[in-house]
């Protein structure tokens, strides 16, 4: 189901650009000063991206909220954007609350559940997507809804549309030598830990690669960003490991600067890890290069799990601390 559901993601773009299109949204009272999206796991991994994806150009600062609370700036000049797939993430529906006491602008995505109830009992925004599926085969859907809530809001302007258009066809273009080289990732981090270096404002797409490792794979590994690392995980590099295995994702127009550091990283690491594996992202846009390296990566976790002989879908813990938490 799992590898279905990522083939399909070009489709789903597709689909999720017509639901943005035909969405019926407000204005609010006041003029917005600031954004906060709230969402976690497969819900809230697209605010990451999009903050990123969004830095130089948005009017207004967009920030996340990935918990049960919302920060003290947020006022009736706030858009407060819910994320939750399924509608009854428990801390997602806390931040809802805790806005709509606050008086923002709140407008929802999701497929339905709780939120969805709520949001038809206090008049809110909201974007219905496609349910039934893992929130973070979902990505697709619940990204796209963002930049069309912020474009409406006129915190982004509509370049973005041709940019999603743009990423699908490259999807559906490249896709022999996306699962190629996929494949080729795989074979590199087959039973390793995966070490992921992403540069700044990619952030998001390193975390969404670790998550979907953790969860479609069932594996652990870890992500930092250069430069940051340069300043404290570089030094931590200093033992022959085998069972390490380094994966950097970059642009081919990435910062000199930052180019320069990876090289010197590389020279460094080379020596302690089993393999280091560069990924350049394609496309002419932000949005078409984040929408590669999403797929890229999700090839590689089905891929995995695959070569482990494990199930993808399956997250029975996250069932079993829902569970627990429910009897509380």
């Amino acid at each position: 189901m799992m590898k279905t559901l990522v083939e399909n993601f070009s489709k789903q773009l597709t689909e999720a650009i017509a639901i943005g299109n035909a969405a019926k949204l407000t204005s609010g009272k006041n003029k917005i000063g600031n954004v906060l999206v709230c969402g976690l796991g497969g819900s809230g991994i697209g605010a990451s991206i999009l903050s990123e994806l969004v830095i130089n150009t948005a009017t207004v600062p967009v920030n996340i909220s990935k918990g049960y609370f919302i920060p003290g700036y947020v006022n009736e000049n706030t858009l407060v954007i819910v994320s939750s797939y399924s509608g009854n993430t428990e801390e997602t529906i806390n931040c809802m609350n805790l806005a709509i006491a606050k008086n923002a602008k709140v407008v929802c995505v999701t497929s339905g559940g709780k939120i969805k109830e709520t949001a038809d009992e206090k008049t809110l925004d909201c974007i219905l997507v496609p349910g039934g599926m893992p929130p973070r085969a979902c990505l697709g859907y619940s990204l796209t809804q963002l930049f069309f809530i912020l474009n409406f809001n006129n915190i982004i302007n509509d370049t973005f549309k041709a940019d999603l258009q743009a990423a699908v066809k490259l999807l559906d273009e490249d896709r022999n030598n996306i699962i190629a080289e996929a494949k080729a990732i795989t074979e590199k981090l087959k039973n390793k830990i995966p070490v992921i270096y992403a540069t700044t404002y990619n952030e998001g797409i390193a975390i969404r690669f670790r998550q979907q490792l953790n969860e479609n794979s069932k594996i652990l590994c870890w992500h930092n960003i250069i430069p940051e690392m340069n300043h404290n995980e570089l030094v931590g590099w200093t033992t022959k490991n085998n069972d390490l295995a380094v994966l950097i994702f970059l642009d081919r127009d990435e910062y000199k600067r930052n180019m320069a550091r990876v090289e010197i990283n590389k020279e460094v690491i080379k020596h302690y890890a089993a393999s280091i594996t560069e990924v350049y992202s394609k496309g002419n846009s932000a949005i078409e290069k984040a929408m590669y390296f999403i797929h890229l990566g999700d090839w590689v976790s089905v891929l995995l799990a695959e070569a482990r002989g494990i199930d993808a879908v399956e997250v029975n813990v996250i069932n079993h601390l829902k569970s627990k938490l429910a009897k509380i």
